[in-house]
């Protein structure tokens, strides 16, 4: 069974493809096809953005593909600066790791050097005939204003993302922490949403 993943973060490729190809999905990224394919990412939540890319990789190769989106709110922040769907692209410009940590900490200091903040996530396996949804959420978490020194490539807000529970940078959480922080509890979830609807 192929899957593509429609996402440049080989990052998060890694995360899902080792769990799936034990189950004898064989995960494909972007990078691997080294295709390139235009489309407007302009879905007003993650489940939206999803489907658009996922349907625009599957229209290009016609492999059944995974669309991942997520999307991150922080509280008592205003609507103009919420991340929303647009948690990379902050005024039309796509940033790297680096200015990631530089803008969302600079954000953090300007409202009393934390923000309390949820992730939601929206999954979508489009085969060309039927799309199948997943979503859920991540909280239990704020965004500091003084980064962490370590560094997670692909996800760089896990460096200023602390963990109410463990009181702990995302990066410094233990394997052990991960199973058990709210903040990691649904990956599962999501691959075994991913066996079991791939066709």
């Amino acid at each position: 069974m192929k899957l593509l993943f429609a996402t440049k973060n080989e990052a998060k490729v890694k995360r899902y493809s080792e769990k799936l190809k034990e189950k004898g999905i064989e995960v494909f990224s972007i990078k691997d096809l080294d295709i390139e394919v235009d489309f407007e990412e302009n879905g007003k939540n993650a489940l939206e953005n999803a489907y658009i890319k996922a349907k625009a990789y599957f229209d290009a190769t016609r492999i059944t593909t995974l669309g991942i989106d997520d999307n991150l709110y922080f509280e008592n922040v205003p609507e103009e600066k919420q991340p929303g769907t647009h948690v990379r692209r902050v005024n039309g410009k796509y940033l790297t790791d680096d200015e990631m940590i530089e803008h969302y900490t600079g954000l953090a200091k300007e409202f009393g050097g934390k923000i309390n903040a949820k992730w939601v996530y929206g999954l979508v396996l489009y085969d060309g005939k039927e799309k199948k949804e997943f979503t859920w959420e991540k909280g239990n978490f704020y965004i500091s204003s003084t980064p962490s020194e370590k560094r997670n490539e692909g996800y760089p807000l896990d460096s200023i993302t602390v963990s109410s529970r463990f009181n702990k940078y995302t990066v410094e959480l233990t394997e052990e922490e991960k199973k058990i922080n709210s903040a990691y509890a649904s990956d599962k979830d999501a691959i075994e949403f991913i066996i079991q609807n791939i066709k």
